[in-house]
């Protein structure tokens, strides 16, 4: 390209050095084999085509079976699934890359079907989120969830924790902890899904601290270099809100700062919609948390360029992008066209949509 970026250049996030500041965002893709929920070969070949990112963060993989909410997605709770992981980090790291698990507990966003014994969805409250989950092949509502018993609580701390060490027997470079878009930890933390009187509710300090205790589990287990963590302060994805987002954002950030995780990766506005959605002061998370600093939503190369250029984020993350160009790197490098994605092939289906997206190179040839 003309424009100098620093989108090529490398960055050393933790142990690893990146050759560049592209990060693919987790992006789900409903594509697990049932009924075990295990990777499939298409994915160790759709993650292989993509490892020239910087970084490749997978699909949220849910670290129980209570803690899906979507039909054939992965999870990381069994041998299994280890197994199927292992073969995808291994492919990628054959093509040079390295990658990333999305640790996930989806909470309320679920359907009793997918739930184990048919039971409630859990959630801090028992707030039935106005939404859609995909089930059965078709999009359904979100069923009806039950409070977490305090008593519970820990158990869904081993579940990250435990997901964590299944994470690095598969091969992972690190985990991602997913506390963002409305699910488990998200919910416990915005006071429009959490309406709890114990020692998880009512205060900033007291609903950021499942995310809290969950990320200093995560990092005991993997090493606070190897754990980042997704939040988005102000999205309003799958029906959550705050009444006041920037103090409870500061101190959650204020807490994951003084773990030293790698990276926070940060949805500026609404998930996959307007950057603009709510004020939200973007900068004082990016002053208070002295690592990476991983800038999401709606990134396209100009924006990636002013953005590093004012050193306001240290890595860029691009979704949809990176589902419908695996070279993505080397088209926007080469300032060569992007393939047009297909949206009726984002969630569940084979090959179509998946791995079959031409490279550039693969492009021309044909041409």
């Amino acid at each position: 390209m003309s424009q100098p970026t620093k989108l090529f250049e490398p960055y050393k996030l933790g142990p690893l050095t990146l050759p560049n500041r592209f990060v693919m965002a987790p992006l789900t893709r409903n594509r697990a084999v049932p009924p075990g929920m295990v990777p499939s070969p298409l994915a160790v070949e759709y993650y292989a085509q993509r490892a020239s990112a910087g970084l490749l963060i997978t699909e949220a993989s849910q670290v129980s079976p209570q803690g899906q909410g979507y039909q054939d997605t992965p999870g990381i709770y069994s041998k299994e699934q280890v197994a199927g992981w292992r073969k995808v980090t291994d492919r990628v790291h054959e093509r040079g890359g390295r990658i990333f698990i999305q640790l996930w507990h989806v909470g309320r966003v679920s359907h009793n079907s997918l739930q184990p014994n048919g039971g409630a969805p859990v959630a801090p409250s028992a707030i039935r989120a106005k939404g859609k989950t995909f089930v059965n092949n078709f999009f359904t509502d979100i069923s009806e969830p039950r409070a977490l018993e305090l008593s519970e609580i820990p158990g869904i701390i081993e579940d990250f924790k435990r997901g964590t060490a299944n994470a690095l027997a598969a091969g992972f470079d690190g985990v991602e902890i997913h506390g963002a878009n409305g699910y488990l930890l998200d919910q416990f933390a915005k006071d429009g899904t959490n309406k709890r009187t114990d020692a998880y509710g009512g205060s900033i300090e007291n609903r950021a601290k499942l995310m809290l205790e969950i990320s200093k589990a995560v990092a005991a287990e993997a090493g606070a270099e190897r754990t980042g963590i997704r939040i988005s302060p102000v999205t309003p994805a799958n029906d959550v809100s705050d009444s006041n987002p920037q103090p409870l954002f500061d101190y959650i950030v204020d807490h994951l700062n003084a773990l030293k995780l790698t990276y926070i990766h940060v949805i500026e506005g609404a998930t996959g919609g307007p950057r603009d959605v709510a004020p939200f002061d973007y900068a004082s998370l990016r002053k208070r948390f002295k690592q990476a600093y991983v800038a999401n939503n709606g990134y396209d190369f100009e924006l990636a360029t002013k953005v590093l250029a004012a050193n306001e984020a240290d890595l860029i993350a691009f979704g949809k992008p990176f589902i419908s160009n695996p070279d993505l790197v080397e088209r926007l490098q080469k300032g060569a066209p992007l393939n047009a994605f297909d949206k009726a092939t984002f969630y569940g289906g084979g090959a179509k949509g998946y791995t079959d997206y031409p490279t550039l190179e693969a492009a021309e040839a044909a041409q």
